[in-house]
């Protein structure tokens, strides 16, 4: 569902957030007088998940990077943010979000003690467990996030770490080993605790761990490959890897599109642009000149990708 469109940035809620609604102010009910209190809670915590996920985009951006999409679920919130593939900008875009927890909780701490100085406790019980609610969602929304456990924004910050003293791919591979022992950790202690949304957000960082390690494999491969001359990234300056390593949208069939000039081979697909397997930006194949950089961030739509 489209909420709606904030600084260029689309948001979306998705349809099984209404159903998890119903679920969990229920089960707040027994907390309060009202169930509006509940509802407000709820609503709560995604607003500080929406804030959060603001964070990331935003600071993307900063950097020079795309940041179009937010999705809301009811395990939390996604953005959809592309930085430049560096050690730097990942690491902000990353950080980012956290550090939005982090300028919170002061705020959310002083709401708390002005509603404990005015006697909100004993006038306004509702309102004042309430405020504490919404304190204690913020706190632990910061230390789930630092986990370093991939691809929580803890384990994708430990990799942008180790991408200094490792490289792109290997410092991938590093931080997706590390979140298997975490999230197989997060299950021994959802099943230990009977947790089943905690089993639900294990198994949900055990397929994205299985995810980072495919494309850590295959930035491991890439690596490796020769180098085709005469062509480079306008986007990034990285030259592309020689090879039938894209594949045609239309027939889906593999090809090296450098080799036939944006054209499949197999079907006669001509492909307006190429997105590069290193940023995973998509330019025209007239920009992928060697020595032919531009600033990082501008993108273009392509049906053939690698």
């Amino acid at each position: 569902m489209h909420l709606g469109r904030v600084a260029g940035i689309d948001l979306f809620l998705h349809w099984t957030w209404f159903v998890v609604a119903v679920l969990e102010i229920g089960a707040r009910e027994s907390r309060y007088s009202s169930v509006i209190w509940g509802a407000l809670e709820y609503l709560a915590l995604f607003v500080i998940v929406l804030l959060h996920e603001f964070g990331h985009a935003l600071a993307c951006r900063q950097v020079g990077g795309v940041a179009e999409r937010i999705v809301l679920w009811p395990l939390g919130g996604v953005a959809y943010v592309n930085p430049p593939q560096r050690p730097g900008a990942t690491l902000w875009s990353l950080a980012a979000g956290p550090l939005v927890n982090v300028a919170l909780t002061p705020i959310l701490g002083a709401a708390v003690g002005m509603s404990r100085w005015r006697g909100w406790a004993y006038t306004a019980p509702a309102a004042y467990h309430f405020l504490w609610m919404v304190f204690g969602i913020n706190l632990a929304l910061l230390a789930f996030n630092i986990l370093p456990i991939y691809p929580l924004d803890g384990g994708q910050i430990l990799r942008s770490l180790l991408w200094y003293m490792m490289g792109r791919a290997r410092s991938l591979m590093v931080a997706t080993v590390l979140g298997f022992v975490g999230a197989a950790g997060l299950v021994g202690a959802a099943l230990w605790l009977h947790s089943t949304w905690s089993l639900l957000i294990a198994g949900y960082l055990l397929m994205n761990c299985w995810g980072g390690l495919k494309a850590a494999r295959i930035l491991i491969r890439n690596e490796k490959l020769p180098r085709r001359e005469g062509f480079a990234c306008p986007n990034c300056g990285a030259k592309p890897p020689l090879g039938a390593l894209w594949k045609c949208a239309q027939c889906s069939q593999v090809f090296d599109t450098f080799a036939s000039g944006a054209a499949c081979p197999h079907c006669g697909s001509q492909f307006p642009n190429t997105m590069c397997g290193e940023c995973q930006q998509m330019r025209p194949m007239s920009e992928w000149v060697a020595g032919a950089y531009v600033r990082p961030g501008a993108i273009g739509r392509s049906s053939a990708t690698t």
